[in-house]
């Protein structure tokens, strides 16, 4: 596909919503027909009692724009509560998850760099107690998330 500039809606169809039990929901907002060469960016609404994934640090840098609500970010074993428009920046190799312990939906806007795309799941006992890790390190998310519930397609109306 031609790398051309566009719109997209996140709340249209086109954006690909989808949902994962316990993970809340996402959209990248990228073509159908092929993922951006250098920069990753997804919007995700993460409900309360949810985390946005598993504990995990990525080869490349991410960064994470609180759009509406709050949650508590687990970022080196430490925890830190983050509300809208608070940014939180994780160089590569930045072990990193969101866990929503309030009431409301946290939406956040995620970006990602794409260079490297290794990802290692450590184990954390923090994270754990936020159902939010792994119990045995992983290196591929094939084996962080096996026996869970696939992402599967989410209604955009339904956000």
């Amino acid at each position: 596909m031609e790398d051309r500039w566009f719109v997209v809606n996140a709340a249209h169809q086109a954006a690909r919503w989808v949902l994962r039990p316990g993970f809340g929901k996402r959209a990248p907002l990228e073509p159908r027909e092929a993922r951006f060469s250098q920069v990753g960016i997804h919007l995700a609404v993460v409900g309360p009692g949810e985390h946005s994934t598993l504990y995990h640090a990525e080869e490349s840098q991410e960064d994470f724009l609180v759009l509406r609500g709050s949650c508590t970010a687990i970022v080196e074993d430490e925890e830190r509560r983050v509300r809208q428009w608070d940014l939180i920046h994780c160089p590569s190799g930045t072990r990193h998850t969101f866990v929503n312990d309030g009431s409301e939906p946290c939406v956040l806007l995620m970006i990602g760099a794409r260079t490297g795309g290794g990802i290692h799941y450590p184990a954390s006992e923090l994270a754990l107690r936020h159902d939010a890790g792994v119990r045995v390190e992983a290196r591929s998310a094939e084996d962080a998330y096996a026996g869970l519930e696939p992402w599967r397609p989410a209604d955009p109306a339904a956000l």
